[in-house]
């Protein structure tokens, strides 16, 4: 059984793939959320950057 503690939610996700891939987005689509604001990233030296800590709205 696994558990996702806090320092796992912390964990840095870089590049808008890899986010993609977290949120079971396609790439297109999460760039276009990054962009605009509606997922909570940072864009440090051109190149997107998050958590775990995402909001899933499927």
């Amino acid at each position: 059984m696994s558990q996702t503690n806090e320092t796992d939610l912390d964990a840095p996700i870089w590049g808008a793939a890899a986010i993609a891939k977290e949120i079971k987005r396609p790439v297109r689509a999460t760039f276009h959320l990054l962009e605009g604001g509606e997922i909570p990233a940072k864009k440090i030296k051109g190149r997107w950057v998050s958590t775990k800590d995402i909001p899933n709205n499927n």
